[in-house]
């Protein structure tokens, strides 16, 4: 009996034994190729396709409403200051100006009719047939007949301008680049009508992506091949002269304007190529593999970390880095690291914080 119950707590135990979770496998110690942290000299330059445009582009349009009669302005014509470029039905402006004239006049009429008015009772006050009140209500008479006339005249003279805005002049020498309304066409006082490239200084318009834009700058210098003048070597020198504030909604790049020299002849829409010589090129920062660096959103080390090697312990640990820009294929580390750090090249996404790793050797 007893040797019958020694076996059923033992076959108990084992099956206890059979149903328990086992232990987890320890981590493995993976192999990870490192690299060593030092300073580099950067390569920033980089090469962007422009085009040439007018540094002044204007978006003609009238200043009154109407119906479109003439357009003179075409494409690609070249215009002098003051030249006509479109007109507009005037009819309608003129009769404008016939009733404002006309209100004009008659306030005239009102103010001498109460300042002879005036003059009449001044004379019945010396007799002493009238009161000084009547005097006084036939001066505020004319003090109001003298305020409606100056209206009425500020009001011919605004309709007697806008009868000259039927006319849209060129306000300055250049190009016709683009036409926006054809005759017979009712435009809305302040649409564009022609686009004019006014003649003087030349910019080339480049786009610059996300990453480069920290390196450029207003002043930065640049080298500009117009494309049709590519095999001859010759170049421009070109300086940034205005960097967009908000990237373009379609392309998600940034607009940079450079200003070429003045005396270059260039046509307009011409394309070139722009070398620019970022601020960091040629010094000495420190950069990694794009494989190296890693986002991470835990608490205090979210942005941009790497995984750095502790060689007494054998093991990785997480560390934020503050990245300053790319340099080709690397990024360019401007504070969390120190030359002669170890980091992990590639494969951080699989690691861990003290996991114990070994140094990768090539066979």
């Amino acid at each position: 009996m007893r040797t019958t119950l020694i076996v059923c707590v033992l076959a108990s135990a084992a099956a206890l034994a059979a149903c328990a979770r086992p232990e987890p496998a320890p981590e493995p110690v993976r192999s990870v190729k490192l690299l060593t942290v030092g300073p580099s000299s950067l390569h920033a330059a980089s090469e962007y396709a422009g085009e040439v445009r007018a540094r002044v582009e204007s978006r003609l349009g009238f200043r009154v409403g109407g119906k479109l009669v003439e357009r003179p302005a075409e494409v690609g014509q070249r215009v002098k200051a003051g030249q006509l470029l479109a007109r507009l039905d005037a009819q309608d402006l003129a009769l404008s100006g016939q009733a404002a004239q006309a209100a004009a006049t008659a306030a005239l009429t009102q103010r001498d009719l109460a300042r002879a008015d005036l003059d009449r009772f001044k004379g019945l006050l010396a007799q002493g047939f009238v009161s000084q009140a009547e005097i006084d209500r036939r001066q505020a008479t004319l003090d109001a007949a003298e305020a409606s006339l100056r209206q009425a005249q500020a009001q011919s003279a605004v309709q007697g301008n806008q009868a000259g805005y039927a006319r849209l002049l060129a306000d300055a020498p250049g190009v016709v680049t683009s036409v926006q309304a054809e005759p017979g066409q009712v435009v809305q006082a302040g649409s564009a009508v022609v686009v004019l490239a006014q003649d003087g200084e030349r910019d080339v318009v480049i786009a610059v992506p996300e990453d480069r834009l920290a390196l450029v700058r207003p002043g930065t210098e640049a080298r500009v091949r117009p494309w049709a003048m590519a095999g001859d070597g010759a170049e421009l020198k070109g300086t940034v002269r205005e960097v967009a504030a908000s990237a373009d909604p379609a392309t998600r790049t940034y607009q940079v304007k450079l200003a070429l020299p003045a005396d270059a002849k260039l046509p307009l829409g011409a394309t070139a190529y722009v070398s620019l010589n970022t601020p960091l090129t040629g010094q000495a920062a420190i950069t990694l593999p794009t494989t190296a660096v890693m986002q991470s959103a835990e608490g205090d080390r979210s942005g941009s970390v790497v995984w750095v090697f502790d060689e007494p312990s054998g093991t990785v640990q997480p560390r934020p880095v503050q990245v300053a820009g790319a340099d080709g294929n690397r990024v360019v580390i401007a504070g969390g690291l120190k030359p002669g750090d170890e980091v992990v090249a590639a494969g951080g996404h699989v690691l861990s914080a003290g996991q114990k790793v070994t140094r990768f050797v090539a066979q």
